[in-house]
């Protein structure tokens, strides 16, 4: 007793004095990853923001740049500059575009002189006016043919634009107008405000500000001033890590900034929770120390736990235990008996396999030619009118017999078995000469899927027998094809079909698993494809009296053999 009782505390001793080390080293560890992956994070969200940004904004001016020259040089348009007319067309083309993009936009029509010929907007202060104007005139006198600039424009109901693309309209060679396209700026601030990050900045070649998500950054002229220290930005007495990219194409830079001191405060809660979570755990570990010296109740809770997994369904959950006494015994003979348990369903499972694979080779079984006899009457009668007749008689039927026992494999590639269908409608065709015309139509990859032997045989014969009981002529069409993971095939006829009853009664017989009527044909084809495939595959018949019958065979699409 005092030796179990020295073991017991020395454990707790051990327990104290170990645990909580190796629990402040991971907590200092995870908070200097923390701080690390922090700096990370931050450098890698702001950099991804600016390529969203760039991105978004370089379709945004691909599209206008493209559509102003297209527009441009639009019928209707030129039209209207010249003669006024024809102002709904002209407005049905801007609106399609401007519809599409994220960034809208205002579109005016002006002539040579800077009138505003027509305007997609309410043209409120005189300002814009003067500014439209003011881009003409600068553009007839340099002979700028296509401009594109930022402007800050106040138009109705306080909307601004911020950026303009202007081209000349001309006719025969003469400028008679000009085509502009303002873009608002709200639509570029929503644009450039993306997840994880602060401010956005987006500026023109000469810095002035097109569109900016904090309006701290302007400066005098809307130009973009920013103060850097030590590699951060810094805006009213606050520190930024910014990313800088640039749009060639618009000759744009785009700028993202995500604030540093959010970071610092971070660290500073993380430090105040490592602090207090660290004196809590000095309490919590003294309290376990005194449960985890109890090496029975761990015993009790390993078997447990097993217990449970078990009832479960985890035929794994074995157990070990090593404490040396009753427990140890007990989790032996615990395992002991899960491990005859699974021995016991492992030989059920396989006998259930065996007795399946059993039950599919019984039914093979009973797929084999029953024509033979009367092939070899027709045979007797052609050796004695026609020699090559009965030679090619004597060849097919060799080929047909040859594959109908051939042991290699339960599935052959539909291509084989078409062609041993083939064989045997052609021993048919010969017998009920053009009594008799067929047809296959199966599509090169249903060709290559792999299929029961003798899959199709059963169906044909079920054609050509009952098929003439009402008629002289048969026509018969074999069709296959791939429908997503599924191969069908259909076989039709123009026999004498059956009535609603007769059809009851073949589809009953056909899914009754332990049929015993003499009419096993399509019902031992229908539980092969069930035992190999499953139940969602199989045989579906359909018939019209007096309009033949279609029997359609669906089963999985492969190329790799059925496991049997």
């Amino acid at each position: 007793m005092v030796q179990k009782r020295n073991f017991k505390d020395s454990i707790r001793r051990m327990f104290l004095l170990y645990a909580f080390v190796p629990i402040s080293l991971l907590f200092i560890l995870f908070l200097i990853f923390t701080v690390v992956n922090a700096r990370f994070m931050l450098i890698h969200q702001t950099k991804e923001a600016g390529k969203a940004i760039r991105s978004s904004l370089g379709e945004v001016y691909q599209a206008y740049w493209e559509e102003v020259n297209r527009m441009a040089e639009l019928p209707e348009v030129i039209d209207y500059t010249d003669t006024r007319r024809g102002s709904p067309r002209v407005y049905e083309e801007f609106y399609n575009f401007n519809n599409r993009q994220q960034v809208k936009s205002i579109m005016h029509i002006l002539s040579r002189s800077g009138e505003i010929l027509t305007s997609s907007a309410n043209l409120g202060p005189e300002s814009s006016d003067h500014a439209l104007k003011a881009i003409v005139l600068r553009m007839s006198r340099t002979g700028q043919a296509l401009l594109a600039e930022s402007n800050h424009i106040r138009f109705s109901h306080d909307r601004y634009t911020v950026y303009t693309f202007a081209k000349e309209i001309r006719k025969d060679g003469k400028v008679i107008g000009y085509l502009a396209y303002q873009l608002y700026e709200e639509d570029f601030q929503k644009l450039i405000f993306v997840r994880n990050n602060e401010i956005a900045i987006v500026t023109d070649q000469h810095q002035t500000i097109i569109a900016t998500t904090n309006n701290i950054v302007r400066g005098l002229l809307n130009k973009l001033t920013l103060e850097k220290d030590n590699g951060y930005i810094v805006i009213n007495d606050g520190k930024y890590y910014g990313s800088e990219t640039s749009i060639p194409l618009a000759q744009w830079r785009v700028y993202t900034l995500n604030a540093i001191q959010l970071q610092n405060y971070i660290y500073l809660s993380l430090v105040v929770f490592f602090t207090i979570a660290s004196v809590l755990l000095l309490f919590l570990i003294q309290a376990l120390a005194r449960r985890v010296s109890s090496r029975h109740t761990r015993a009790i809770d390993k078997l447990i736990y097993a217990v449970r997994e078990l009832q479960a369904g985890n035929m794994q959950s074995y157990v070990h235990i090593d404490s040396g006494d009753e427990f140890e015994t007990l989790a032996n003979q615990y395992n002991t008996m899960l491990a005859r348990l699974n021995e016991l369903l492992a030989r059920n499972e396989e006998l259930s396999d065996l007795r399946r694979v059993s039950e599919v080779k019984h039914l093979q079984s009973q797929f084999h030619p029953h024509f033979i006899f009367n092939v070899l009457e027709t045979l007797r009668y052609a050796i004695v009118v026609d020699n090559k007749f009965a030679q090619d008689i004597v060849l097919i039927l060799s080929r047909l017999l040859r594959y109908s026992i051939s042991t290699e494999g339960s599935t052959v590639m539909l291509r084989d078995d078409l062609n041993y269908v083939g064989d045997y409608l052609k021993l048919q065709q010969m017998r009920f000469k053009d009594r008799l015309n067929y047809t296959l139509n199966v599509s090169e990859e249903a060709m290559d899927a792999l299929v029961p032997r003798l899959m199709l045989q059963v169906v044909i014969e079920n054609s050509i027998k009952y098929g003439y009981r009402q008629k002289d002529r048969l026509q018969i069409s074999v069709n296959g094809y791939v429908t997503g993971p599924d191969l069908t095939i259909e076989v039709k006829d123009d026999g004498g079909g059956m009535s609603e009853e007769r059809l009851r009664q073949v589809r009953e017989i056909m899914l009754d698993p332990d049929n015993r009527s003499p009419h096993v044909g399509l019902n031992n084809l229908n539980r092969r494809l069930v035992l190999m495939y499953g139940e969602r595959y199989g045989v579906h018949i359909d018939s019209v009296a007096g309009e033949g019958a279609a029997v359609r065979i669906i089963i999985p699409y492969g190329k790799e053999a059925a496991n049997v």
